[in-house]
């Protein structure tokens, strides 16, 4: 895929503004990230989403958590923040392009908040659960030691266990709205060596990331906040479309 630009030959100059600004803030963030952590000083404590529960929890996290990336070590962090990069690359800069430069940030910007308040939403849902098999009880003895406080370490367990970042849930939106933009465009995604249609593509994710959720595969990953991306950017497609922000002749 290329894209015409009439910015000057840079590679950086080649993307619009707010692409290339997310782009710079995300690797800043991990960069500065990563060497904090070798000082004793924990960006994640900070930035990074935490359960609400949690004694870590800010309300700003909802926000700044899309702009942090894995930091458990150098060799993990980089695939993280890459694949998240190429993709903002890839599709954001089109879309930017398409949207305009405002439409595309507050689009950008919900699908990530999206994607935190249902991640938020799963952990609600699960954490009994966690305690309980953590502790080898039932749910509800769980739930009875915790109401009585008979937990010590529970702070330290929900700061500890619950806990996300990345920007995959905002990608994930765009991905969504690309595929509604160009469903019929065909592509070659890793590992299938034939082509397929951006629409495919696009449900096949949601798909995976639905089977994995619900069945505990790739446990690392926040499967419930990528598809909270994808159905925040659909809910916010709609939005526009209904209010007339957007015609039903444009691209989405």
């Amino acid at each position: 895929m290329s894209y015409n630009s009439s910015r000057g030959g840079s590679f950086l100059g080649s993307i619009p503004d707010i692409t290339k600004n997310l782009l710079i803030i995300n690797v800043l963030m991990w960069i500065a990230t990563m060497a904090l952590q070798t000082r004793g000083v924990h960006l994640d404590k900070w930035f990074a989403l935490h359960f609400w529960q949690a004694g870590d929890f800010m309300p700003w996290q909802i926000v700044t958590y899309m702009f942090m990336h894995d930091f458990s070590s150098v060799q993990g962090g980089l695939l993280h923040l890459f694949c998240n990069m190429f993709n903002l690359y890839m599709f954001g800069a089109l879309l930017e392009r398409m949207l305009g430069a405002k439409r595309y940030l507050v689009y950008y910007l919900v699908c990530g908040v999206g994607a935190g308040i249902v991640q938020e939403l799963v952990w609600q849902l699960t954490w009994v659960g966690d305690v309980a098999s953590a502790l080898g009880v039932s749910a509800a003895e769980a739930q009875n030691a915790i109401n009585a406080g008979q937990i010590g370490d529970l702070a330290d367990f929900l700061n500890l266990r619950y806990l996300t970042v990345g920007a995959s849930g905002a990608v994930f939106g765009l991905l969504l709205a690309f595929g509604m933009s160009f469903p019929n465009l065909k592509m070659f995604i890793i590992p299938f060596p034939f082509p397929i249609k951006a629409k495919w593509m696009v449900i096949g994710y949601g798909v995976f990331e639905l089977v994995c959720g619900t069945q505990g595969m790739m446990s690392g990953v926040a499967h419930f906040a990528h598809l909270g991306g994808m159905l925040f950017g659909i809910l916010m497609i709609l939005y526009w479309k209904h209010t007339g922000v957007i015609r039903k002749n444009d691209y989405i």
